[in-house]
């Protein structure tokens, strides 16, 4: 087994804690789902949110969805001028076999306008692409 990063944005409707977590969790079930990965795989994950997402931690989400072995850690997104609002962004570090050419970078919703080089039909990402930036 390789450790392999894995990149990944969503683009949430609105600030309400229910809504912000549900999003993130659909982001991280996507993540795993696409890259084949168990829970188990995971080694940490860092979630970075936009200044304008204040309602609860992205982490929630994963706490939520059994996530209780894997270190975790929020940041605030750069705060730029012309970024993507209500953005949370998520690096995540496996275990896999996979090459880095076949990692599965996963970017949902409004947050496809963040990487249209890896956006695919339906929101996701393209398999063999590069993962950097967004």
């Amino acid at each position: 087994m390789t450790v392999r990063a894995v990149r990944g944005a969503i683009q949430v409707e609105r600030d309400e804690p229910d809504v912000l977590r549900s999003r993130v969790a659909l982001l991280i079930t996507e993540i795993l789902r696409a890259n084949g990965l168990e829970p188990d795989d995971l080694i940490s994950m860092i979630f970075t949110a936009t200044s304008d997402l204040v309602s609860a931690f992205p982490a929630e989400a994963a706490r939520e969805l059994g996530l209780v072995d894997v270190p975790l850690m929020c940041a605030r997104e750069l705060d730029v001028e012309g970024g993507l609002p209500r953005t949370v962004r998520i690096l995540a570090h496996a275990e896999t076999d996979r090459r880095p050419a076949d990692v599965r970078h996963v970017y949902l919703g409004g947050a496809a306008v963040l990487r249209p080089d890896l956006a695919r039909p339906g929101g996701g990402t393209a398999p063999g692409s590069p993962g950097t930036g967004g």
